[in-house]
């Protein structure tokens, strides 16, 4: 298994997950608690462009209360579904997770926001390992699914 490190205070990590966007060529399933970052919403939709299957999980009170991601997600006609943690209108879905063609999860603590990426130390890990992909993939399914029936 490769596992690889990488901290705001040494590189741009939307650059690095731009890099990663660029690569993928089929499916791209994201959890994401936080998210507005115009730059990595633009390289979602050149993704999309290119053929790449999107699904974006977000926490439905962050994206209820921020109008500017909800106007991201629209200017870019990014699909995406909403949920909440298990414990109900308060709690979280605080995952920030991508799956990159079933072969790549980059984590961390980076939300994609232009806080994270401007004025936060934040990371990333890229996971490459087969079993833990399925793991995170098993975990998105559950979250879309579960998304699907709260709508």
């Amino acid at each position: 298994m490769l596992i690889t490190a990488a901290f705001s205070r040494e590189i741009s990590l939307a650059d690095l997950i731009e890099l990663h966007l660029s690569r993928t060529s089929n499916t791209l399933d994201a959890a994401l608690y936080r998210f507005n970052s115009r730059r990595l919403a633009a390289a979602l939709a050149a993704s999309a462009t290119r053929g790449v299957q999107l699904r974006l999980l977000l926490d439905r009170n962050k994206h209820e209360g921020d109008p500017g991601t909800q106007q991201l997600l629209a200017d870019y006609q990014l699909p995406f579904r909403l949920l909440q943690g298990p414990g109900g209108p308060a709690s979280k879905m605080h995952h920030k997770f991508v799956i990159l063609d079933q072969r790549l999860v980059i984590t961390g603590s980076y939300n994609w926001t232009s806080e994270s990426e401007e004025e936060n130390y934040e990371n990333l890990l890229s996971l490459n390992d087969a079993a833990q992909i399925e793991r995170y993939r098993d975990e998105f399914e559950a979250l879309w699914t579960e998304a699907k029936k709260s709508d």
